[in-house]
């Protein structure tokens, strides 16, 4: 006798959804976007200790070890999650946008959108990442890179190119950087520590167009 053919994901019936009554399997990548659907959704009822891989499973509508295939661990789950608010709130520049002045540019870049919605999820997730940073070192810096130095290098890689297209004079552009990172932002030790702390969409408008004016004005730069 044969053995069966071992299980796959796209056999499993719970990872399946209906068109026209007949069942489709979905891709790698429309599952993850459920499960990080299921990840804000149980936060904004429960909260982190809601975020169990049982009720994400269950909220993205397949199976616990469906999940765990796409996502090993709640820590990679927080990794994507953070990947994701990333993607909406910093914008990588393409072709056409090289020809902009660096005032431009660095707004195509950084500019907030007021119509994102706002969620707790990643401050939580940061809370989380800095009280286990001892017992889990690797989501830490995880939560740095992705938070902070991979916006960071954005930005120096277009001052980079301000100093040799002679556009502002920059002793130092990975401080210049890490300063415009800070000017532009809501106050990272507010956000994470005071839980009332929630800027309306004015408060970090306003942040954001005073703080790049007063940079660019700094560096010589046209505003």
């Amino acid at each position: 006798m044969t053995d069966a053919p071992a299980k796959t994901m796209k056999d499993d019936p719970e990872d399946r959804h209906e068109t026209r009554g007949r069942p489709v399997v979905m891709g790698v990548e429309e599952r993850r976007k459920r499960v990080l659907d299921a990840l804000d959704a149980i936060f904004a009822r429960a909260g982190m200790a809601g975020l169990t891989m049982a009720a994400i499973a269950a909220e993205a509508g397949m199976s616990k070890r469906t999940l765990y295939t796409l996502f090993p661990d709640r820590a990679a789950l927080f990794r994507a999650h953070l990947d994701r608010v990333r993607a909406a709130f910093v914008h990588p520049l393409g072709e056409s946008d090289l020809g902009l002045p660096l005032a431009g540019r660095l707004r195509r870049l950084l500019e907030p959108d007021p119509r994102l919605p706002v969620s707790g999820l990643p401050r939580a997730v940061l809370r989380q990442a800095i009280a286990e940073a001892d017992r889990e070192p690797a989501l830490a810096r995880d939560c740095i890179e992705r938070c902070f130095h991979a916006d960071r290098a954005l930005i120096r890689a277009e001052l980079d190119r301000a100093v040799a297209r002679a556009e502002a004079t920059i002793p130092d552009t990975a401080a210049a950087a890490a300063m415009l990172q800070s000017m532009i932002q809501m106050p990272v030790l507010d956000l994470l520590l005071d839980p009332g702390f929630r800027p309306c969409p004015d408060a970090v408008r306003t942040r954001f167009e005073l703080g790049l004016a007063t940079f660019l004005g700094g560096i010589g730069a046209a505003v």
